[in-house]
């Protein structure tokens, strides 16, 4: 594998970042199961909280081959904290949709663009277990697609609509984007952009959840070498 010494504990440090990312959506879903009326709901639920379960052991994993020396040295996040804190509330609120709105809308969009954009920097340093990578991929795909189609749902329904889910969007989108500018010198030490990664997020969501926010995304600039707090 192409990864440069220097690259190592990088890279392992965003990824023990998305390992706490799938640890919030595998309570998120198990708790949503609680929640869901449907069976079929709850069918697909379970198997997300497995599968999500499996990607932090994946990533546990990889984190260790990466630098065994870091495992466990985790970036510290408050927005991501604090993004648990509200998906708990509105969990014990039993807001379903808008715990899909922030988990499998939100949250899932920014693993799934994150995850985009590393792999295509391992495939491109001939990194192994590149089928396994294409099925975490699927899945965060799958989870993402799921949630769009529950809140599609719930406004056929007239339990929401598209100015109250862009409303509520707006908060989880102010901390993710806080995530990805407070990881920046990760970013810059791969020779990443970590604007171009939080407007990634972006194009993963429904238009209708950024329409309202492109303008302030836009403004961000990656802070200086130094931001990230650790």
């Amino acid at each position: 594998m192409l990864v440069r010494p220097d690259e190592k504990v990088p890279i392992a440090r965003l990824l023990t970042f998305l390992e706490h990312g799938e640890r919030i959506a595998h309570d998120c879903a198990k708790a949503q199961t609680a929640l869901a009326a449907e069976a079929g709901m709850r069918r697909f639920l379970v198997s997300q909280a497995k599968q999500e379960a499996m990607h932090a052991r994946v990533f546990q994993g990889a984190i260790v081959w990466l630098a065994p020396k870091h495992f466990g040295d985790a970036p510290f996040l408050p927005a991501l904290e604090e993004y648990r804190t509200i998906l708990v509330d509105a969990l014990a609120r039993r807001d379903l949709t808008e715990t899909f709105l922030a988990e499998q809308v939100v949250l899932e969009g920014l693993g799934e663009a994150i995850l985009t954009r590393i792999e295509q920097g391992l495939a491109k340093r001939a990194a192994p277990f590149g089928r396994l990578r294409l099925v975490l991929l699927y899945q965060e795909e799958a989870h993402h697609g799921f949630g769009r189609r529950q809140l599609e749902r719930a406004i056929e329904r007239g339990e929401t609509d598209v100015t109250d889910l862009n409303r509520r969007a707006q908060r989880y989108l102010a901390l993710t984007d806080a995530m990805v500018f407070t990881l920046c010198d990760l970013f810059e030490s791969i020779d990443e952009d970590a604007s171009a990664w939080a407007q990634d997020v972006r194009t993963f969501l429904p238009d209708w959840c950024v329409m309202s926010s492109r303008l302030s995304a836009a403004s961000h600039q990656p802070c200086s070498t130094g931001c990230l707090v650790s």
